[in-house]
């Protein structure tokens, strides 16, 4: 059980999103928020607040009355919820909702608390609201998806409920739940934040962190494939220059490597004074895509610790408008519901992992073009060439998908459009950039699953098996019980869906 209180780290998000642990309330965040809840009560009764009895956005110069304020956060929910496209998936939906309930229990917000107790349950019982990926332009925050998980909070709309779509109504019936009553502005409460793009944005930096290890692994094992010489990925090159992620990539590769019986060490074979060729049989250096790897995934593990960094602090900060502050007893009205922090790092995240499968294209196509690699045959075809295909078919895909990956990749952040009558007249986009991100993080673990793939069909060539380091050795078993041995032509696409899910853990 993971107890929301005062700071949710990365880890305690990973365990509820990917490890289904139940969270509970800690009692002082129950009086926290009940207390900013009172206080909006009370401070607001004489005083012009935007949301509370105001309008919204262009209309927030129109006073509503008393007795219109309560319908006038039903009807914010009600047109705003407005999506469309494919529904986003169970696991974004699920982290947004933790995001929306972190940052709603900070008491910045002034909703009562039967809003981020129905968000518990909703976490706790896996019912996933159903939340479209388009609509949101990431100022105001992600309004137009938020504005769905509020549907449901308030009883309406529809949720995804042991895999079927259902109405909420009748799924709230079954789990026995009771929709919020809106007391104040939990309308706008709920809608207004960074909670949707944040929470997408958390999944993809954490698989995008496994991408980059599985990168190692791969790079890693191509190493001893090709018998390639150690020195590239020597303490003393790296620390040479003077890159965090470069060291440590290259110290992931020697820890990977230790005990391989594959790699060379370049001062017995080209430092030893005996060689006398004239044109050397065996590269004395080999490709970018072997010997550069720390240097190539270095700035992307830099990166992506940056956004994980960049991200935490936007799940433990208010990203409401206005902000109550119990403190001071003053509400203030901004913009911390802008959702440029977010975006910036997601076109960042895309970019560098877009990078990752380029080189895992970039080191298949070393692998299958027999004329580069000079040690395989052509596709990795261990049946007869010319009649069997091997490997040749799913090459044909890992291309087509980097290449979306690099169509992709063009930033949502500088890709503003002014809306809302101009009042929002430069937004961030963010809901838009972590959703294209997460496409580009899914086409990357497919590129790497028929990497992988062939990676082991060309061990099983060579015949080196014992000799690969243990780390190598154990992929290598994990994979050969996914994928067998094939010198005939199967069908391959249920192979790399396997593999895929496997790699994605």
């Amino acid at each position: 059980m993971k107890l929301i209180k005062d700071y949710l780290s990365l880890n305690d998000f990973s365990a509820v999103i990917f490890n289904n642990e139940k969270v509970s309330l800690d009692q002082l965040l129950v009086e926290r928020v009940t207390k900013s809840f009172h206080f909006l009560e009370k401070f607001s009764a004489n005083k012009v607040i935007y949301g509370v009895n105001t309008g919204f956005g262009p209309m927030a110069q129109y006073r509503i009355q008393p007795q219109d304020q309560l319908q006038l956060q039903y009807n914010l929910i009600r047109s705003h919820a407005s999506g469309t496209g494919n529904p986003l998936s169970p696991i974004h939906v699920k982290a947004a909702i933790l995001a929306r309930l972190n940052t709603l229990a900070l008491g910045k917000s002034g909703v009562n608390i039967s809003v981020i107790e129905l968000m518990k349950e909703l976490i706790n019982r896996d019912i996933t609201p159903l939340i479209f990926a388009h609509g949101g332009v990431g100022a105001s925050g992600d309004l137009v998806q938020l504005a769905h998980l509020a549907l449901i909070l308030i009883g309406e709309g529809e949720v995804f409920y042991k895999g079927e779509r259902r109405t909420t109504q009748e799924v709230f019936e079954l789990e026995g739940l009771q929709p919020i009553e809106v007391k104040i502005r939990e309308g706008l409460g709920l809608m207004n934040g960074t909670s949707v793009m944040t929470g997408i944005g958390i999944v993809n930096v954490l698989l995008a962190d496994k991408l980059v290890d599985l990168s190692v692994q791969a790079s890693c094992m191509i190493n001893e494939l090709v018998q390639a010489y150690d020195d590239h990925l020597s303490e003393e090159l790296n620390n040479a220059k003077l890159h965090y992620g470069q060291q440590i990539i290259a110290k992931k590769m020697r820890n990977h490597l230790q005990n391989s019986e594959l790699t060379r060490n370049r001062q017995e074979h080209l430092y030893s004074g005996e060689n006398t060729e004239e044109i050397f049989k065996e590269k004395v250096q080999e490709y970018y895509s072997i010997r550069c790897v720390p240097q190539i995934l270095g700035p992307i593990y830099d990166t992506v610790l940056s956004v994980k960094d960049i991200l935490e602090k936007e799940i433990n900060s208010a990203n409401d408008n206005p902000i109550i502050d119990v403190e001071t007893e003053q509400v203030y009205h901004g913009g911390n519901f802008h959702g440029d922090y977010v975006s910036l790092e997601m076109d960042k995240l895309k970019l560098v992992v877009t990078k990752v499968s380029m080189l895992a294209e970039r080191q298949l196509n070393y692998l299958l073009n027999a004329k580069i690699n000079e040690i395989l045959p052509p596709f990795v075809n261990l049946g007869k060439l010319g009649f069997n295909f091997g490997m040749q078919g799913v090459q044909f895909t890992a291309t087509s998908t980097t290449a979306e990956n690099q169509a992709l990749s063009t930033s949502m952040y500088v890709h503003s459009i002014p809306n809302n009558n101009d009042n929002q007249d430069i937004v961030s986009m963010g809901t838009n950039a972590a959703v294209i991100c997460s496409n580009v993080i899914e086409n990357t673990f497919e590129v790497l699953a028929i990497e992988f793939i062939t990676i082991i069909q060309a061990i099983e060539f060579v015949k080196c098996q014992d000799k690969l380091s243990t780390s190598s050795k154990k992929m290598y078993d994990d994979l050969r019980a996914i994928v067998p041995v094939f010198t005939e032509d199967m069908v391959m696409y249920p192979y790399v869906q396997k593999v895929k899910e496997f790699l994605k853990g």
